[in-house]
């Protein structure tokens, strides 16, 4: 029953008192009509015509006179207006809920302020904490990854039904033990899409043997991408023409001037008895490549004269992933390939300072605002450290084409052939026919590319039988790492399972992570991504 409806500054007041003729127990259910005291509720609501909501109830304690009860005396609830031990409506409480689901604290209690329901961050977090997860059924189809929580120190693991695209959970850390314990606990599971992590193979073949397990095409595509990059940086000097030949080339301006466009013989000046050698200028290479190749040299003939990975870490004060990684590397051009195929932002103006450098303009600000004004977005400082090089005398490169970068080279060798720019494909075919070993890269690229879509992952073995015949040795390397998963492998170019929806709910758990700030703890980022 509403006694008074007033207006209190910018929020509505309802004052009410409940009516009702008795009471239910609510522990054994036995009506009572003993009034045992009287006491005030104070009830936030969803707002009214955008202001805030306050009830004001009166609402009495009733007896319980059943003898073996252990409930002396309860409060009498309101259908759909009051909870046990609740500040706030049911109709409230889902809103709070759903502010806090989708926007978690300092973002949620904003939104809640302004929809008129007043409830700070601690708030919304503790009732995203109190509901009760999602109950799992029979998932036949699995998809499994990780995500990082803390990048290179802290992990989880999401599960997903591969047929609803829902997540069913999430396990902390990666290790093979706990997915397998999961997936004993959860019989069924038909199918388990993965990618090629060690650990999760081994928790699938533990927890459930019987099940397929697919490897994620996204992933091989992905690994075939890194070792294709490799290999072109290894062979990078091929992105670039080849100088014309001197010798032939005065044979062929001493050829033009002889025979005109109309076949007659053209007084020329005498030719000079040897040609004069075009100035080639040898730039610097970066300290970081210098002193890479030198750790190189320094690991590899430490390990030829007996030493032991650890000693050669400790002789050379570096860590031992570091001499793993040059041990492990036939050539420092494996190693130097992260670094080469690093572009800069520099990259696409060096033609227009080389120019400008021969013509006589050598202040690094007067160039740095020439190439911002032709969309340059980095600082003037890495410009003058790239002019810094033609400083000691050295005259800049001849401005010429530019050559394709690794990564214009790499997208070329990864992309159909019907669907590159025809300026691109004949660029792209330039660089082959001046490198076999490009070539030979093209082709084993094409036959993968045809293999995974049109999903004939019998060809699998023959295709890594082809690679390892070859000398190109990221890609040997990448052929061989297949076939110590070949039946996932298979799978995942024969099946039409892939982890789509895997990767698009770790996309969601990082947009949840940086909502969240430094409340990301494990507990409530798996409430939000299990309710969300």
């Amino acid at each position: 029953m509403i006694d008074t409806l007033e207006q209190l500054g910018a929020r509505v007041a309802i004052t009410a008192r409940a009516r009702a003729d008795a009471g239910t127990c609510p522990r054994c259910s036995t009506r009572s009509v003993t009034v045992h005291g009287r006491y005030r509720r104070r009830l936030v609501d969803a707002a009214v015509g955008g202001q805030p909501l306050i009830v004001d109830l009166l609402v009495r304690r009733w007896r319980c006179h059943t003898t073996d009860c252990a409930t002396v005396t309860f409060a009498e609830q309101i259908p759909g207006l009051t909870s046990p031990h609740s500040r706030y409506t049911p109709l409230a409480t889902e809103m709070i809920e759903a502010i806090g689901l989708a926007l978690a604290g300092r973002a949620g209690a904003r939104l809640a302020t302004r929809l008129g329901i007043a409830a700070g961050r601690d708030t919304l977090l503790g009732r995203v904490r109190a509901l009760a997860d999602p109950v799992v059924t029979l998932v036949p189809t699995l998809g499994v990854d990780d995500f990082a929580l803390r990048r290179s120190h802290d992990y989880g693991t999401v599960l997903i039904d591969m047929d609803s695209h829902r997540p069913v959970d999430l396990l902390p850390g990666r290790a093979a033990e706990p997915f397998a314990a999961w997936l004993r606990a959860h019989p069924g599971v038909g199918v388990i899409c993965r990618d090629r992590a060690g650990a999760y193979a081994l928790g699938a073949t533990a927890g459930a043997p019987d099940a397929i397990q697919v490897a994620d095409r996204y992933h091989l595509w992905a690994n075939l991408g890194e070792a294709v990059s490799k290999t072109v940086t290894t062979h990078r000097t091929a992105l670039r023409d080849a100088p014309p030949d001197p010798v032939h080339a005065a044979e062929d301006d001493e050829h033009a001037g002889r025979n005109g466009d109309d076949g007659v013989l053209a007084v020329q000046t005498p030719a000079p008895l040897a040609p004069v050698p075009a100035v080639v200028t040898v730039l610097p290479d970066k300290a970081i490549l210098v002193r890479t190749r030198e750790r190189y040299a320094e690991v590899h003939a430490l390990l030829a004269a007996g030493f032991s990975r650890n000693q050669v870490a400790r002789t050379l004060g570096l860590d031992i992933q570091t001499v793993r990684r040059f041990a492990d590397a036939t050539t420092v051009e494996q190693v130097l390939a992260p670094t080469l195929e690093r572009e800069s932002k520099i990259d696409a103006f060096k033609e227009h300072l080389h120019r400008r450098w021969n013509e006589g303009i050598t202040s690094a600000a007067a160039l740095n605002d020439e190439i911002c004004s032709q969309g340059y977005t980095g600082s003037v400082q890495t410009v003058r450290r790239y002019l810094r090089r033609f400083r000691g005398g050295q005259p800049a490169p001849t401005p010429g084409t530019t050559p394709p970068t690794v990564r214009q080279t790499c997208r070329w060798l990864m992309t159909r052939p019907d669907r590159l720019d025809p300026a691109d494909r004949e660029t792209l075919q330039a660089i082959l026919d001046r490198s076999p070993d490009l070539a030979r890269l093209a082709d084993h690229v094409n036959d993968f590319a045809i293999m995974m879509t049109r999903l004939q992952g019998q060809r699998l073995p023959d295709w890594i039988a082809g690679v390892e015949a070859d000398t190109l040795t990221s890609l040997t390397s990448f052929a061989r790492h297949l076939r110590n998963d070949l039946a996932a492998v298979v799978n995942g170019l024969t099946l039409a399972y892939n982890s789509g929806a895997v990767e698009g709910t770790v996309n969601k758990i990082k947009t949840f992570k940086r909502q969240m700030y430094g409340r990301a703890n494990f507990d409530l980022l798996r409430k939000r991504i299990l309710l969300a």
